[in-house]
């Protein structure tokens, strides 16, 4: 057993800040300040001490071999194609947003790794910040002839320099596409016709980012989108909110075309012929609240983004409800440890190894989770796999 950090391989990339001893909750209590000890075999985990090192090897020895490997996945996931970030490793969050102009400033605030708390109401009819040319503030030049199968594509089919940032925000509904093109690549969902019905489990940021799920407009071309977002952390006022979009999300431009296309309508019950995303928000937990739900819209997909299965015993209803459901259902973790921890827990609940395998979501964010309690490569919705 080694002790001290193995150097960086490949190009450089910016760790996140480890702010957990592996052997926290041993016996002798954690020394002050961050741990910075890091295993010398797989590099993945660091330690407050070298008695907390040396007293924690047996139980990491199980997990070292694991991690070694998943860390050796950090240039694959770190192969991003953007130019909006310094590729030195040496950027954070923060400092590459107030370069754009964009720290804590509307949709892009909860990005920030400030730390400042936002209402839950604040940022819901909100613009890109930016200006045209920049983001995807209007209908697509030409409809999809393929699908898209990395940033690169999307890129390119929305006419966007791979300097503009939005990529940190389209991670949420390009996510949703990808999910709905690997269900139907395995025969396990239709073709979507009229409308395309999904049930979105545990929003948190994305709460504060609904704007961004107007892409899907783009993405699903003349289909009515029921996005039902169900979790605990909706706001007890926002329960049973329902926000109509029917354009695109506008630029910083007051001249540019979005401007003046058409209105948008965020009122209940709208019956603007051109509402075709339509988000619900439902607060609680999928198995307490799906009888419900279901009345007005029964899933043709589930998705649950950054789902963290194994951290959270609250999962283990709603996996038994989805089996007995018998609806495709994806997952999505920020880490691959978290999601073989999750599958695990998902096979001992069914019975069943998963339906689809761990994989990497090519629509991954393309910055690094600042803050982790391993050093294993970590963005949001990196991995995702499903049941």
């Amino acid at each position: 057993m080694a002790s001290n950090a193995p150097a960086e391989q490949g190009r450089r990339q910016r760790w996140p800040t480890v702010t957990e001893c592996a052997a926290r909750g041993s016996e002798t209590p954690c020394t002050q300040g961050l741990p910075t000890r890091r295993c010398g075999l797989c590099g993945a985990v660091a330690y407050c001490s070298t008695n907390h090192q040396i007293s924690h090897w047996s139980e990491h020895r199980k997990e070292c071999a694991r991690l070694e490997e998943q860390m050796k996945r950090m240039d694959v996931l770190s192969d991003f194609p953007f130019t909006f970030f310094m590729q030195d490793g040496n950027e954070s969050r923060c400092s590459m947003l107030s370069s754009k102009g964009l720290h804590q400033i509307g949709l892009w605030k909860p990005e920030c790794s400030c730390g400042s708390t936002i209402p839950m109401d604040e940022l819901l009819y909100d613009d890109w910040a930016l200006p045209s040319s920049l983001c995807p503030c209007h209908e697509p030049r030409s409809q999809l002839s393929s699908c898209l199968s990395c940033w690169d594509d999307y890129y390119q089919w929305r006419h966007l320099p791979l300097h503009s940032p939005v990529a940190l925000l389209l991670h949420w509904p390009l996510t949703v596409y990808h999910c709905f093109q690997v269900l139907s690549a395995h025969s396990s969902i239709s073709k979507v016709k009229a409308e395309l019905n999904i049930h979105y489990l545990g929003p948190e940021k994305e709460l504060l980012q609904l704007g961004v799920f107007r892409e899907l407009l783009a993405l699903f071309p003349g289909v009515q989108i029921y996005l039902n977002l169900v979790g605990p952390a909706v706001p007890q006022f926002r329960d049973g909110e329902t926000v109509s979009l029917c354009k695109y999300l506008p630029c910083a431009e007051e001249s540019c075309i979005c401007k003046s296309l058409y209105p948008d309508s965020v009122a209940e019950g709208s019956n603007h012929r051109n509402a075709t995303v339509r988000i619900r928000l439902h607060k609680g937990f999928y198995h307490d609240r799906y009888r419900t739900i279901i009345k007005d819209s029964y899933p043709h997909l589930i998705i649950a983004p950054n789902a963290g299965v194994a951290a959270y015993s609250s999962w283990l209803p709603t996996v038994e409800l989805i089996k007995g459901m018998g609806i495709p259902a994806i997952f999505t973790d920020f880490c691959e440890e978290a999601a073989n921890l999750a599958a695990n827990c998902i096979s001992s609940v069914t019975g069943q190894p998963l339906r689809l395998p761990i994989q990497i979501n090519p629509f991954r964010q393309p910055m690094v989770v600042e803050d982790s309690v391993l050093y294993l490569p970590c963005y949001s919705n990196c991995f995702l796999f499903g049941m």
